[in-house]
């Protein structure tokens, strides 16, 4: 394999969800919400292949090269209407599983994912979130848990029956009071409330939303003060082993915000008990384009390197609208585990060989705030919005005729190696085109396989154009397409007609993202300054010139700098400290021309 290279999301057809609220009332009306959907990712090496098995796809995705993934439909006979599909490496098997919650949940095992047959093994207890993990010496252990009022738990399996050999053991609960991470909202801006103020919000939802408590089951007056009470949701568990220690990843604090993470606990034992590791969250990605990291797996390549898969949020046409990506990982000298984000939506070489996991990109941001035209736009979703490096605003074409564009001017010509194309969704409003269903959320996923078809060309001169990739006959699906060209390409304007699109609906694109290096000056090192106002929170504040934008790094030493925040402009709150714990800040700025690093400064305790 030569040089390869992908950009998040992971570029597959995301299947479209027609969605029913879960309660009459709930979402305003009954009426379904239409959204793309795919998270939860378990992602696996077996028998030199790759395998993503992910949340509501029908499908799974396999790839030979972590770069180029073909989706595959899986039979009926799976739980594919049951969220957060387990999938684990027993042997020459594969095990699956996924979550019914107050149902007992079957596994199933094959040794051959797309022509099965899948063997169906009776569940003997309910669960959400399960993870499968096998020991060295063959033992078989099971962790679960989806809630902000219970906690992970784990049981050790009789490995032929399937059944629990132990009581189930609670191992990890959520705190948001000493961990700033868990706390919910945009840049964790809401937490906790105090237990006597629950109580009180939750018959204030229940009068507002119209909902008798006596015609909810018990389980959903549960779900309801939980979901009042702004308390974290600790779910997602994942499992792995190094050099003798045991490492239980878990998720939080929900999927909907920009900081959904993977945070982990660390123990000798499989059922613990488990410690808070030194370095938490260790997957989180809060800024740049498409954020989150939460909900995920870990595995190593058939290279050893180690990869990171997790959901990513848009959270638009539905709560749960929602892709994946990946990310290189790995753990330090002190058996940290850690996983690089610093610029995880751009584009990322893989190599076939043993990789730097802290390896800077080779392409660098062109079309940030750049200008932007089209053959027309709808009010309030200008082309602008195509140029902002946010997932959640989009150009909206004023018709869904077919040859609507989208231009952008990058000012003067570059090297143009990477162009990634986002559409969005924008309030689709069509017939469910089959039947309603699902244990765990009412919905039809579309079976369908639609096609996404344009063509990009680029221009020097903005008078005569070149083909760079046409795709108008297109037989692909693909939302978030990447067109990687290495020996890159000289141009100024970079121009999407759209053909066709899903539905017949009017064209929006979130993202025309253009990556390549440019021939000026890379940034200044960035003056800043970062103080603690408390024990969770800092404050960062930039000074700086030439740059498009900055990466704040933190981290427990000057050269363990795990964590980072992508940012556009110059003041960011971090709300991902943990309580009684010392961080070094450091503030790196990049422009079209390649990253500047900044110097490392210390914060002191809160």
């Amino acid at each position: 394999m030569g040089k390869e290279y992908f950009c998040n999301p992971v570029n597959v057809p995301y299947r479209y969800q027609f969605n029913k609220p879960q309660v009459q009332g709930m979402s305003g009306d009954a009426s379904v919400q239409v959204a793309r959907e795919a998270a939860d990712p378990s992602m696996i090496q077996f028998q030199g292949k790759y395998y993503i098995f992910a949340s509501m796809t029908l499908s799974v995705w396999i790839s030979e090269d972590m770069v180029h993934w073909e989706s595959h439909r899986l039979p009926e006979s799976l739980p594919l209407y049951d969220y957060a599909p387990d999938a684990r490496v027993v042997g020459d098997y594969i095990y699956i599983c996924a979550s019914k919650k107050e149902e007992a949940c079957n596994f199933y095992r094959t040794k051959d994912v797309i022509n099965g047959p899948y063997e169906e093994i009776k569940g003997t207890f309910p669960f959400w979130d399960p993870n499968l993990f096998i020991d060295d010496d063959g033992r078989m252990y099971f962790y679960w848990g989806c809630s902000n009022q219970t906690p992970i738990w784990g049981v050790e399996l009789d490995p032929e029956t399937m059944k629990p050999l132990t009581e189930k053991k609670e191992l990890i609960w959520g705190d948001a009071w000493t961990k700033g991470y868990e706390r919910s909202g945009e840049n964790h801006c809401a937490p906790p409330f105090p237990e006597e103020e629950i109580e009180v919000r939750y018959q204030e939802f229940l009068k507002s939303h119209h909902i008798e408590e006596a015609m909810l089951p018990e389980s959903m007056v549960m779900q309801l003060h939980g979901h009042v009470s702004r308390k974290p949701f600790i779910e997602g568990a994942w499992m792995d082993k190094y050099q003798g220690r045991y490492y239980l990843q878990y998720a939080c604090t929900g999927a909907e915000y920009n900081v959904y993470s993977d945070g982990v606990y660390v123990s000798d034992f499989p059922l613990g008990p488990f410690t808070l590791a030194d370095n938490n969250p260790y997957s989180y990605k809060p800024g740049g384009f498409l954020p989150g990291a939460g909900h995920g797996s870990t595995m190593r390549d058939k290279q050893g390197n180690l990869w990171h898969a997790s959901t990513m949020r848009i959270s638009m046409n539905h709560t749960f609208e929602r892709r994946v990506g990946i990310w290189p990982a790995g753990f330090d000298e002190d058996g940290e585990l850690f996983c690089n984000q610093r610029y995880g939506d751009w584009p990322m070489e893989v190599e076939d060989d043993r990789m730097d996991p802290w390896k800077e990109p080779q392409w660098y941001l062109l079309s940030y705030g750049k200008t932007a035209s089209a053959s027309s736009f709808t009010e309030k979703k200008e082309p602008k919005y195509a140029v902002d490096e946010n997932v959640q605003t989009w150009w909206r074409a004023a018709t869904a005729k077919c040859g609507e564009w989208i231009q952008v001017d990058l000012e003067k010509s570059y090297t143009v190696n990477a162009v990634q194309i986002n559409f969005a969704d924008d309030g689709i409003d069509i017939p469910v085109p089959g039947k309603i269903r699902g244990t765990t959320q009412a919905r039809y996923i579309e079976e369908k396989d639609h096609v996404t078809r344009w063509k990009l060309e680029g221009s020097l001169d903005g008078k005569n154009y070149f083909m760079i990739e046409d795709k108008s006959e297109a037989d692909t699906d693909l939302p978030h397409d990447l067109i990687v060209r290495l020996e890159g390409v000289q141009a100024r304007f970079l121009k999407l007609t759209v053909i066709e699109v899903p539905y017949g609906q009017t064209t929006c694109v979130s993202g025309l993202r253009i990556f390549g290096v440019g021939d000026g000056e890379k940034p200044e090192a960035p003056e800043f300054e970062a103080y603690r106002e408390n024990e969770l929170d800092m404050m960062v504040k930039i000074e700086g010139t030439n740059a498009t934008g900055y990466n704040i790094l933190w981290g427990s030493q000057p050269d363990k700098l795990y964590h980072s925040h992508m940012v556009f402009g110059n003041e960011q709150r971090i709300g991902a400290l943990v309580k009684g714990k010392e961080y070094y800040v450091r503030v790196d700025a990049f422009n079209e021309n390649g990253i500047t690093e900044g110097k490392s400064v210390k914060i002191l305790r809160g």
